[in-house]
């Protein structure tokens, strides 16, 4: 970089660039280019790298030279580079889009090394960056991924190819870089960027997409002994010392590890030399946590009390006999030590455990020697992540034995960090208990440590004393988190789970107490939580979700306590449902002590009742994303409580209007609106929808309530949905169409009803109210009802605008799961997979809208009126088009689905001459795909950035009058070929006119090797 960095362009050219990334180390393309590197610095980066440090972008500009020279082999790519490379290349000639691209990789076998040499060979293409830090704030992130790709103006844009490191936000911060393009007003005609995601897993599936596993191919090892050869002739014997290299070239060798490990066997339990130390520090840091390291400076400190007898040597000298195992290696934060492999750190530490050196010792001794005095920040994750961080376990599920590839991954956290788990399981509880008491009381303000200390007490050891202690002792540290004080309420609650019977009932009553406050206090500290990006200050994190354990975790209790109590005495179930007082039972109870918990079982009904409504709506309403859904467990143990609480039994003072029907609904679980919608994913059977659709109708009959008239008209709506015969049509719609439009401080579901009921049965059909105005009053009664509990949870579509006429239009989720299940397809759970509305069941039902995206945002064309509408797929506003798509309603609002660039269409002269009007259909074309999409629309962006002749494609284009002279002295005046070859695209809306660019093109010489390319692609 000679005259300084330069990045790509999206033609091939590269631009100079002076601005500087603080959170990106980004690789310019123009990286060591006529720079002096000194030989000795060359020699010592190549040495690092194969003894195993981490790749450095001058590995790859060595190995480069070496080849292009002559004096060296290509640099080693693992099998699946090339569809890597591939898939990444075709990503690029999509529309615009942010994509992602995952690559899984077991620990130590190059699976990095691998996605940093994709960037390296792609530098000119795209702009290569990687993300330093993936814990750092988003929003800083996106701005700064959004300026690597103008590169500051809007004219130098070109694909951003992002390398992030198994990062678990990835939707925030897609969400957050199309918030900076709108904010900066940002027109592209390419993707913005490609994320590389590298995800280490300790357990794959080889038809995950692209993994790099720890077993080397038939293909792969003739390159690696071929390398080999090359080293030993450079190196000579250091090349016995390049482990990391090694160990992957004897196809990851266990019987190899051990040989060079033996030195750890000589290790001796008592009075162990500190280098001995030292070393088992190193390994069991890196066995349990992957990328930890040690300072050299905090190396060398812990040797400081041996310079005054064995002077000043350095650390290499000192770590003998250790030190071929061990890699020192330079970065920005400086010299960073670590064992060469994982497999060498892992080996090392099983030897020191036959030696008789334990896991628990080592830690202890590591806590007692490196955490004096002030601890670097980076070191107490380390330890953090290494005593309390539960990592995913894989559990295999067998659905069918005949089924081909039936075998699906499900993960679940384990209880306690691996290296907590192995003291356990190899040592016992005490040692387990000890290490972590040791943390906790070294950290003395870190919340973490005496958390996983209470729960270990509280799950294993079964000390709820301790437990609770611990768990005080968390909540003390930070006061304000809600997840921290969740394990309060969890040890109480465990602990009455597992009382000792028989229990009577003023223990139960004492444990549930203090539960129950435990639960309610963190519901509280949930609610004061912000809803803004996780934020970390050493001590506590903020989540962006909201916390529903501790009312979770209420229900839970409650159905502990109703279970033990009516177990013994059959005069509970009363009490606890307020069907009779607790003072008029207590001589039958026989402790009239009990009176004491008379406010506690008096609440019990209430709470219960309004926790399970709450649930109710969080699960109908919402869920995690778009792919996942919420654990079963939730749904039945609140079903469960509600039931013994309220539905099974009515207070006995019930006097209001209605009273007997609404308890009959209770029992259903239908006397809400939420459980009204969810009926059909409950699989409510038709007699029993018929009968609440009744009771319903009754209920509003008896107290005119409009929320009650809703739930009649929804009810009646999913009868229809359900294909049910009903002996009346759905009577008092004009009642409640009277009644609109709504006020805004409406319930969510009303504002949902009114919507559905207005909505036009074309998109030509004028509304009778302001549709604008209506969703408008929706998201505001959204925000205020439920935004706060369902932020970062994604809202699955509850109904879709169908053809037809009145309810029969208005189409459940459900019916769209059942068509799918006809055809002995998975049911719906990802809302993400556009294929769904490719099936011609689901498109015979549904009402196709169209509209237009402008300005990263979908319109629905509604009566000649633009109505602005969310979309479920984000990736789908990137490019201004006329587009058509189906409308699902959220309890948010309208949202787009499926949206698609709408077909040009032209008609002939022949038919505009007929008198007789007939549809027009779109013209049909060979160079069209199966869904309509012509190759010039499919491949626009190729075109734009890759086409340069744009003078004469204009000229022909003209001369078969596929082009105005208007358009033609319009594009001509552009200045770059980028935006002639944009301007062209956009004066060709017929498909005629497209397919005579297309054999422009394909007869163009210097055209040929691109068009074969992208044909290739389709």
């Amino acid at each position: 970089m000679a005259n300084g960095p330069a990045l790509s362009t999206a033609r091939g050219g590269e631009i100079y660039h002076t601005s500087t990334f603080s959170l990106l180390d980004v690789l310019y393309a123009n990286q060591f280019e006529g720079e002096f590197i000194d030989p000795e610095v060359v020699k010592q980066t190549e040495e690092n790298f194969y003894r195993g440090a981490p790749p450095k972008w001058l590995n790859f500009y060595i190995s480069e030279q070496a080849e292009s020279d002559g004096t060296g082999t290509s640099f080693i790519k693992r099998d699946g580079y090339d569809n890597l490379v591939k898939q990444i290349k075709k990503k690029k000639s999509e529309f615009p889009r942010i994509s992602t691209v995952k690559l899984f990789h077991h620990p130590g076998c190059g699976g990095t090394t691998l996605a940093m040499k994709v960037l390296w060979d792609l530098r000119k293409t795209f702009r290569s960056a990687v993300l330093t830090d993936s814990t750092s704030d988003i929003t800083n992130v996106a701005e700064e991924v959004v300026h690597l790709f103008t590169a500051g103006t809007q004219g130098h844009q070109n694909t951003v190819l992002l390398l992030v490191n198994d990062m678990q936000n990835l939707e925030d911060l897609q969400d957050n870089i199309m918030i900076k393009m709108v904010e900066q007003q940002i027109v592209t005609r390419m993707p913005v960027v490609i994320l590389l995601n590298c995800v280490r897993k300790d357990a794959l599936l080889q038809n995950r997409g692209h993994v790099v596993l720890q077993v080397l191919s038939d293909t792969e090892k003739p390159k690696f002994d071929e390398k080999n050869e090359e080293l030993c002739r450079k190196y000579s014997d250091k090349c016995n010392q390049f482990h990391g290299f090694n160990i992957m070239r004897t196809n990851f060798s266990k019987a190899y590890v051990e040989q060079i490990c033996k030195v750890f066997s000589t290790a001796q339990r008592a009075n162990k030399p500190k280098k001995a130390q030292l070393a088992a520090f190193i390994s069991l840091l890196n066995a349990y946590v992957p990328d930890s390291y040690l300072l050299e400076s905090q190396c060398l400190d812990f040797f400081k009390h041996d310079d005054y007898i064995h002077g000043d040597f350095s650390l290499e000298d000192r770590m003998q006999p250790f030190s071929h195992l061990i890699i020192t290696f330079q970065e920005a934060s400086g010299k960073k030590v670590c064992m060469a492999h994982p497999m060498i750190a892992q080996c090392c530490t099983e030897l020191m455990v036959e030696a008789g050196v334990a896991r628990s010792n080592t830690a202890r001794n590591l806590l007692t020697t490196l955490c004096r005095d002030e601890v670097p920040a980076f070191f107490v994750g380390f330890v953090k992540d290494m005593l309390t961080r539960r990592r995913p376990k894989l559990k295999k599920n067998k659905e069918e034995e005949n089924q081909i590839n039936s075998t699906k991954m499900k993960e679940e956290q384990e209880r306690f960090s691996r290296l907590i788990l192995d003291i356990q399981r190899m040592e016992d509880n005490v040692q387990s208990a000890f290490v972590l008491r040791m943390a906790s009381k070294k950290f003395d303000q870190n919340p973490f440590f005496p958390q996983a200390l209470a729960r270990f007490y509280y799950t294993e050891v079964k000390d709820y004393k301790l437990a609770e202690r611990w768990a005080n002792t968390a909540k003390e540290r930070a006061p304000q988190s809600s997840f921290i004080a969740d394990t309060l309420g969890q040890v109480h609650k465990n602990h009455l789970k597992n009382i000792e019977h028989p229990a009577n009932p003023r223990e139960i009553l004492q444990l549930a107490t203090k539960a129950i406050k435990a639960f309610k206090d963190e519901e509280q500290l949930a609610e004061n939580e912000c809803g803004r990006d996780m934020k970390r200050d050493g001590v506590t994190k903020v989540s962006h979700f909201f916390n529903t354990r501790g009312m979770f975790g209420y229900l839970q209790v409650c159905n502990i306590v109703y279970d033990l109590l009516v177990s013994q005495n059959e005069t509970w179930r009363g009490v606890l449902t307020k069907k009779v007082s607790l003072g008029s039972v207590l001589g039958s109870l026989g402790d009239n002590k009990l009176f004491r918990f008379n406010n506690l079982i008096n609440s019990l009904r209430d709470e219960v009742e309004r926790k399970c409504a709450f649930f109710d709506e969080y699960l109908t309403y919402s869920k995690p994303d778009m792919k996942k859904v919420d654990p079963s467990y939730i749904s039945r143990d609140t079903s469960d409580c509600y039931r013994k609480y309220v539905g099974d039994s009515p207070p006995k003072h019930l006097k209001e209007k209605g009273a007997i029907l609404i308890q009959k609904l209770k029992q259903n679980l239908v006397d809400t609106s939420a459980g009204v919608l969810s009926c059909l994913d409950r699989e409510c059977t038709e007699s029993d929808l018929k009968e609440i659709t009744t009771w319903w109708k009754e209920i509003f009959l008896q107290t005119y309530s409009v929320s009650a008239l809703a739930n009649y008209i929804l009810a009646h709506i999913m009868l229809r949905n359900m294909g049910a015969m009903f002996p009346s049509d759905c009577n008092y719609l004009t009642v409640f169409e009277q009644k609109m439009p709504l006020i805004p401080e409406d319930s969510p579901e009303l504002h949902m009803l009114t919507l559905l009921l207005c909505w036009p049965t074309n998109s030509k059909e004028k509304c009778v109210l302001d549709l604008k105005e209506l969703i408008l009053r929706m998201r505001c009664s959204y925000e205020h009802a439920y935004k706060i509990h369902f932020r970062s949870r994604y809202l699955p579509p509850l109904f879709f605008i169908g053809k037809g006429l009145d309810l029969t239009r208005i189409v459940h989720r459900k019916v769209l799961k059942e068509i799918l299940l006809e055809q002995n397809e998975e049911t719906i759970q990802d809302w993400s997979n556009d294929k769904i509305f490719e099936d011609p069941k689901i498109q015979a039902r549904l009402l196709k809208f169209e509209g237009e995206v402008r300005n990263y945002r979908v319109y629905a064309t509604i009566g000649g009126k633009a109505i602005k509408m969310d979309a479920n797929l984000q990736n789908s506003l990137w490019i201004t088009r006329q587009v058509s798509f189906y409308i699902g309603v959220n309890i948010r609002g309208p949202v787009a689905f499926a949206i698609q660039t709408k077909p040009a269409e032209k008609v002939q002269s022949s038919e505009m001459a007929i008198s007789e009007p007939k549809e027009i259909k779109p013209q049909l074309s060979p160079w069209m795909d199966n869904n309509g999409g012509h190759f010039v629309d499919l491949h626009q962006t190729a075109l734009i950035n890759r086409v340069t002749d744009t003078e004469g494609i204009l000229l022909k284009l003209k001369d078969r009058r596929s082009i105005s002279n208007e358009n033609y002295e319009a594009v001509r005046a552009l200045k770059s070929t980028q935006d002639q070859m944009s301007g062209i695209l956009q004066s060709l809306t017929s498909t005629m006119d497209k397919d005579a660019l297309y054999e422009i093109l394909k007869r163009m010489k210097s055209m040929r090797t691109l068009i074969n390319e992208l044909e290739g692609s389709d």
